[in-house]
């Protein structure tokens, strides 16, 4: 262990030196660390700052089935976020793994259809919610007769994930080496068995970087929901029902401004779902790499 320990010193103190020599180098190094240092101080200061406000103000109360105004009760809230969160990506994940699959594999590599494609995914990624918001309420809340309902808002929230998990599945597809195909193909198999045997297995960490971003999104989203969803404070009855997800429970609370203890504590539930789903899907994920 005291070898090894010496060994990186002495690794260490040589880089140090090699960057002192490099002005250069040794002021993008400096630059990178405070980059970094910064990024982290920024994520312990929100999430301290939510937690510290938050945690005080957790009540039994808020964890009742039915909202009013006397228990401010985030329980509907939370049930209509996990429904909301599953059923979109229940919409979009598949068509995006499969498009990202069609352009790695099933077409040709710069071609003019691809670039096509990829140009209106990433102009797609860069639109505001609130458009999305717009485009939900006059074709599915309005064209389609849905109304205000959580039916409308998840295919308006697959909407918005949809070229950010295509592009991400894209990514992680083209980061596997040609070799693994080639030595598939050797061996005799075709290609819808190279590509779903071979090549997908080795994407999984990648593709499910994608969806734990998607899901940062749906359960931040809140100007996409207010026009498709709507805001009703209530368990649903069916899909066609309307309802609040947590993020717009907290918008309703803050902007009526009588219940800002009761918003900072939907936050901490927000931030607990959201790193448990995330630590879900990491799971789930070296269970799939190890199979």
């Amino acid at each position: 262990m005291k070898n090894t320990n010496t060994i990186n010193k002495m690794h260490f103190n040589q880089k140090l030196r090699m960057y002192k020599k490099n002005p250069l180098s040794f002021f993008l190094l400096t630059i990178t660390n405070l980059a970094a240092a910064i990024t982290a101080a920024a994520i312990v200061f929100i999430v301290g700052y939510i937690l510290i406000k938050g945690i005080p103000n957790i009540k039994l109360s808020l964890f009742e089935w039915k909202y009013n105004t006397t228990n401010v009760s985030l329980m509907p809230a939370l049930i209509n976020t996990l429904i909301m969160t599953f059923m979109s990506l229940f919409i979009a994940a598949p068509i995006g793994i499969f498009a990202a699959i069609f352009l790695v594999e099933y077409t040709r590599k710069g071609g003019r259809f691809v670039r096509i494609i990829r140009t209106t995914s990433e102009t797609l990624a860069g639109i505001p919610s609130i458009v999305y918001g717009l485009f939900g309420l006059l074709l599915f809340v309005t064209a389609l007769g849905w109304g205000y309902s959580l039916l409308a808002g998840a295919f308006t929230l697959a909407i918005m994930i949809l070229p950010l998990i295509m592009r991400t599945t894209e990514e992680a597809l083209m980061a596997v080496p040609d070799t693994y195909r080639e030595g598939s193909f050797g061996l005799g198999a075709g290609k819808l068995r190279t590509v779903f045997k071979i090549v997908l297995p080795s994407a999984i960490p990648g593709m499910l970087a994608g969806i734990i971003l998607s899901i940062g999104r749906i359960v931040g989203e809140t100007a996409a929901l207010i026009y498709t969803a709507g805001t009703v404070a209530d368990v649903p009855d069916n899909l066609m029902s309307s309802g609040r997800t947590l993020s717009v429970h907290m918008y309703a609370l803050t902007n009526e401004g009588l219940y800002t203890n009761q918003a900072y504590a939907t936050a901490v539930a927000l931030l607990v779902i959201v790193i448990t789903i995330n630590s879900l899907s990491a799971y789930i994920a070296k269970k799939l790499m190890k199979a």
